[in-house]
C-alpha cells in the first residue's frame, strides 16, 4: 500500500507526500483543511482507496502472524510455509518492518495492551509468551 518495504520505513516520520503520489496527497490536505472533517476518516478512506487497487498480499504473511502469535519458532515457521529462515526474515522485514521474533514481541505487547485497555489488571494482561499446553516431556511434568 505504501509502495516501499515497511522495514525502510521503521523508526521514521515519512512525509505521505513522500511514499504517495503528490498530487493525491494534495487533493487529501486540501480535503482535511477545508472543513471541520474527521481527519482520522479522511486518511482511512484514502488508505481503502489505495488497498481497492493494490496487489492482494502475501498469503505467506497470515501465516507467518498466525506461527508467530501461536508462539511457533522461527525454524518451526519457516518448514510450515516452505521458505528457509532467511527467506522467511526477509519477507517479514519487507511485510511488517521486523524480523519474525521482533514481531512476535510486538504482537504480544499490542495483546497485552488491548486487554489493559479493558480494565484487566496489570498482572493480568503483561505480555506473555505463548506455552505448551502440556509438558514438552514426562521429565519435566513431575512424574
Amino acid at each position: 500500500m505504501l509502495g516501499v518495504p515497511a522495514h525502510e520505513l521503521r523508526d521514521l516520520r515519512v512525509p505521505l507526500a513522500a511514499l504517495w503520489p503528490g498530487a493525491e496527497v494534495r487533493r487529501l490536505a486540501e480535503r482535511i483543511a477545508a472543513g471541520p472533517t474527521a481527519a482520522g476518516r479522511l486518511l482511512e478512506e484514502a488508505a481503502f482507496s489505495r488497498l481497492r487497487t493494490a496487489k492482494p498480499p502475501d498469503p505467506v504473511l497470515a501465516a507467518i502472524v498466525a506461527g508467530v502469535s501461536h508462539g511457533t519458532g522461527v525454524a518451526g515457521i519457516a518448514a510450515a510455509v516452505g521458505l528457509g529462515e532467511r527467506q522467511l526474515h526477509r519477507r517479514s522485514l519487507a511485510a511488517f518492518g521486523y524480523g519474525p521474533k521482533t514481531l512476535g514481541r510486538v504482537l504480544r505487547l499490542n495483546r497485552a495492551l488491548d486487554l489493559a485497555r479493558t480494565g484487566l489488571p496489570s498482572r493480568r494482561s503483561r505480555p506473555r509468551r505463548a506455552t505448551p499446553t502440556r509438558p514438552i516431556s514426562p521429565a519435566m511434568s513431575g512424574r
